[in-house]
């Protein structure tokens, strides 16, 4: 019952959510990824999804969501990117200086707890708010910021005692 349904609604509104991402995208690929990631959405929440022709119009908010995380993602590639580009040509950079700096923030941030390990990632490296990252923990955007602050006084005092300052 539950995937006819899902392929009924794949069916009438498939076409409508490519095109429609197809506009908002570089390319075809993208716009492949992004309707993957809307129809997988819509899977998972069939159940949230209203029937009939208000189906097609919560598929477009669906998408336009997951065109913003998308835009984000781009965004922020684009911006470590120069900054990786503009490292790399700094004339006064030492390789291996810049390999054994690297080696101790990954001993740093090994030695953390994986609470600690897993907020730090949440936020620093997948970019993502407190608030969003108390919907990915299960628990309030307070307790995230909380948690979040004695994170970092933790990997400051792990990095110290690799002699590296924040």
């Amino acid at each position: 019952m539950r995937s006819t349904r899902f392929e009924r609604e794949y069916a009438a509104h498939y076409k409508s959510i490519f095109a429609y991402t197809l506009r908002r995208t570089a390319n075809v690929q993208d716009a492949g990824d992004v309707v993957a990631e809307v129809f997988l959405t819509a899977w998972r929440r069939l159940d949230d999804m209203p029937e009939g022709p208000q189906g097609l119009l919560w598929l477009y908010g669906v998408a336009r969501r997951t065109l913003a995380n998308h835009d984000r993602a781009r965004r922020r590639h684009e911006r470590l990117t120069a900054k990786v580009q503009a490292h790399a040509a700094s004339p006064t950079l030492d390789p291996s200086a810049a390999y054994d700096r690297a080696d101790s923030v990954v001993a740093a941030f090994g030695r953390l707890r994986p609470d600690d390990q897993d907020i730090l990632g949440l936020v620093a490296v997948e970019g993502l708010t407190p608030g969003e990252a108390a919907g990915v923990l299960g628990c309030t955007a307070v307790n995230v910021r909380v948690r979040l602050h004695r994170a970092r006084v933790r990997f400051a005092r792990e990095l110290s005692a690799e002699g590296m300052a924040l």
